[in-house]
């Protein structure tokens, strides 16, 4: 019988005989990786060596079998989230799927956020939130992926939490769970870039297994697909544009009642009612919005669209959804959040209306800063 290799970039079974499927790696290539140790498949070969991402299509039932899997097993799971795309970045159903099974809560990419946010503040903020969509996690923790030395507190949280169980880490796409678990995996065993990561949905095809001292392991699994992203209507230039890789810096609006700020080409916020007030854009330092008047708006978009106001790209514009209207009335301090992209935040009652590509969400939430 022959022996089963796994790529150790993204999990999936090693095969030489099908060019653009999974685990696909031509065989002088496999020879070498034999020889090495270190066994990757084509797809993250290209992806470690020239960031070139290829799409392998997994389907939402193998994510489901994954999620059902879950709860049938005695384990700590890890739920990472993007701080940045809180909302977008939730599993959904998650508390389902888990079963009697701890989730610790961990929130990552915390260095995008404003310095002046305090920590406290922003776990009680993600605890109401978690609380609203069903899962009760039994502990919350903010951290970066970028920085090593956060990895030690994560290593321990996760050590007092897994009580000698295997620990499952889950979370939807692009919210940094790979750069994680390298950093993880830097930190225990000493060894760089093991796991592929990159901006692109989906890299991580396969459960990866890394030993924990007592005989367990912690275990990657493939990020989620979650269908609200902005992400998925994006080319690779455009992604790198929107995913803000350091702080950002909010911007300050002053609008009267019919204006209207178009965050690039991707989404726009409309001030319908209300006295003169500010409005804060919290979106990638990238990201250049434009103002301009309420009944001027739809023509300036028509006008403008992958010229003066982008991503997406002028070539990109044919194959880019149209833009959905949602109207939300406002009392308290509030932000708007397009998936994927951002949030306004509103500071005054009033109403306000938010646009963004057909099948990207945009929702109402207490005001995070």
């Amino acid at each position: 019988m022959t022996e089963v290799i796994h790529c150790i970039g993204c999990g999936a079974e090693i095969q030489t005989q099908a060019p653009g499927e999974l685990g696909y790696t031509p065989n002088g290539a496999l020879e070498k990786g034999l020889a090495t140790g270190e066994v990757y498949c084509q797809r993250c070969f290209r992806l470690r060596h020239y960031n070139d991402i290829q799409d392998v299509h997994l389907t939402d039932d193998d994510f489901l079998r994954l999620l059902n899997t879950l709860g049938q097993e005695d384990a700590l799971i890890v739920n990472v989230v993007d701080i940045f795309d809180f909302n977008g970045s939730l599993i959904p159903g998650l508390h389902r799927f888990v079963g009697d099974n701890p989730v610790l809560l961990v929130g990552n990419k915390v260095d995008i956020l404003p310095k002046s946010l305090k920590k406290s503040k922003m776990k009680q903020w993600m605890v109401e939130r978690a609380h609203e969509v069903g899962l009760r996690p039994i502990d919350v923790l903010l951290t970066s992926a970028k920085k090593p030395n956060e990895m030690e507190e994560l290593l321990a949280t996760i050590e007092k939490y897994r009580e000698g169980r295997n620990v499952y880490v889950v979370g939807v796409t692009n919210v940094g769970k790979s750069t994680l678990i390298n950093q993880i995996i830097k930190q225990t065993a000493g060894i760089q870039d093991l796991i592929t990561t990159s901006q692109f949905p989906g890299t991580t095809l396969d459960k990866i297994e890394i030993p924990l001292d007592d005989g367990h392991f912690l275990i990657d699994t493939p990020g989620i697909i979650h269908r609200h992203q902005m992400a998925h209507y994006l080319g690779k230039k455009d992604l790198r544009i929107i995913a803000p890789t350091k702080e950002i810096k909010p911007k300050i609006y002053q609008l009267n009642a019919g204006q209207t700020l178009f965050l690039g080409g991707l989404a726009r916020f409309d001030f319908i009612q209300g006295e003169r007030s500010s409005f804060i854009a919290y979106v990638s330092n990238d990201i250049e919005p434009h103002r301009t008047k309420l009944e001027n708006a739809d023509a300036f978009y028509e006008k403008h669209v992958g010229g003066l106001i982008q991503p997406p790209r002028v070539d990109e514009v044919k194959d880019f959804p149209e833009l959905i209207r949602f109207e939300f009335s406002v009392k308290e301090k509030t932000d708007i959040v397009f998936a994927g992209l951002g949030w306004i935040t509103v500071t005054s009652p009033g109403v306000v209306a938010g646009w963004a590509p057909k099948g990207v969400d945009v929702i109402k939430r207490k005001a995070l800063i």
